[in-house]
């Protein structure tokens, strides 16, 4: 009896579903302000679901925007306007035009995803810049990522053999200063990503992705009497990674990398000879288009948004979201952080970063120290989740050494 209650009830199921199959293929998932509702466009009725719907905006070697090193890591994942050191390589190129000491070099290393268990997943940067005179900086960047030891498998689960992603980035940049106050940088890299060589998915063999890119920056500096000790303002801007698409077969479906824009405010308050307090925000947005498969028209295996040209779709980028500008808005990810200096050889920083929701719901604390002794310094950060969300980072000290080669060779 009760297998044929089961069999009953299942076989009206399953009417039910023929049933309505018909009017359910009519209707179209779509998105707007965070909120999910179904698009009938035979009555043109639109349904609210009445649940939230994330529209992240993606793209392809996505560790370019990692943050590398731990003082910015400190400090809410910010850097475009804070005082110079190698790392503004990742933020801000032009800062290196305001640069103090003649030749610096900075080294990171940052676990990934130790909290899964996984040791050998890690990103390491290694940055440098060297003043040519007072005017003219030069700088340079290794950025490398490693995915760590991973077994193919077939779709049956079958073993493909072992494999060890891993991808890269070297940068290089030319930093000027047009005034006092005021200076300019450009920069370019070549990107190789090697996730899945040799290996063949559906046919394709995959090979490894190379693109390029460069990098636009400027950056705004001047004195404020805000305090008996003085003070100083920055504004930063820096176009990153704007360059070629990349792919991993010989498709013409090919992906954007993680073109971004940003800008940075600081302030420097100096309390006395003694101790500097610095506020400081970075307001970041990819200028990548939005993921909008309720318009791809053409019934091709690329979607539309995919299809503009890498400069087409920067500009594409701040008006495409499906829900209009209070959409856009919610692209924009929002990192604050202060830092505090003692003689300017110890600091003490917090931060906080902030995305939305509906675009990738990242939302952490972060906190560090800095220490500096002649030529040498070191900075550690630490990150603490405020969502369920999980984090590759949470809960994982990072570091980075700094060197100031410049007094080693004046023997300071």
């Amino acid at each position: 009896m009760v297998i044929k209650a089961l069999l009953r009830q299942l076989t009206l199921l399953t009417i039910a579903l023929l049933v309505n199959a018909p009017l359910q293929a009519q209707l179209i998932p779509k998105c707007r302000d965070g909120r999910g509702y179904s698009f009938n466009p035979v009555t043109g009725q639109e349904i609210p679901t009445g649940e939230r719907c994330a529209n992240s905006v993606t793209s392809a070697v996505p560790f370019l925007r990692i943050v590398p090193d731990a003082r910015g890591g400190a400090m809410g994942d910010v850097g475009i306007a804070t005082s110079t050191d190698p790392n503004g390589m990742h933020y801000n190129q032009s800062k290196l035009a305001f640069a103090e000491k003649n030749l610096a070099i900075s080294a990171t290393y940052t676990p990934w995803m130790r909290n899964l268990g996984l040791q050998d997943v890690y990103l390491a940067y290694l940055a440098l810049y060297k003043r040519l005179d007072g005017l003219q900086t030069i700088g340079a960047s290794l950025r490398y990522f490693s995915l760590g030891d991973i077994e193919f498998t077939d779709e049956n689960g079958n073993s493909l053999g072992q494999g060890r992603p891993n991808e890269f980035e070297v940068a290089l940049a030319y930093a000027r200063k047009l005034s006092k106050k005021f200076s300019a940088a450009v920069g370019a890299k070549f990107i190789y990503s090697n996730l899945a060589t040799g290996r063949i998915v559906e046919g394709n063999e995959i090979r490894p992705g190379i693109a390029g890119g460069a990098d636009l920056s400027l950056t705004y500096r001047t004195p404020m009497k805000i305090s008996r000790g003085g003070g100083e303002f920055t504004f930063g801007a820096a176009i990153t990674n704007l360059g070629s698409k990349i792919t991993y077969t010989r498709s013409a479906n090919r992906d954007y990398i993680p073109t971004n824009l940003g800008i940075g405010f600081a302030w420097k308050f100096n309390l006395d000879a003694h101790n500097s307090l610095t506020f400081t925000t970075d307001l970041n947005k990819l200028l990548v288009p939005t993921p909008r498969p309720d318009l791809d028209e053409d019934g091709d295996t690329i979607p539309d948004y995919k299809q503009y040209s890498p400069i087409r779709g920067v500009f594409v980028s701040f008006s495409d979201a499906p829900g209009g500008l209070s959409e856009e808005l919610k692209e924009i990810n929002i990192g604050t952080g202060v830092e505090y200096w003692y003689d300017n050889q110890f600091a003490v920083r917090a931060g906080y970063f902030f995305e939305h929701y509906s675009k990738g719901n990242r939302k952490y604390f972060s906190v560090g120290l800095g220490i500096k002794y002649n030529l040498f310094g070191i900075n550690l950060s630490y990150l603490v989740p405020t969502t369920n969300q999980r984090n590759p980072l949470d809960n994982t000290l990072r570091f980075s050494l700094l060197f100031d080669m410049a007094a080693l060779e004046s023997g300071e």
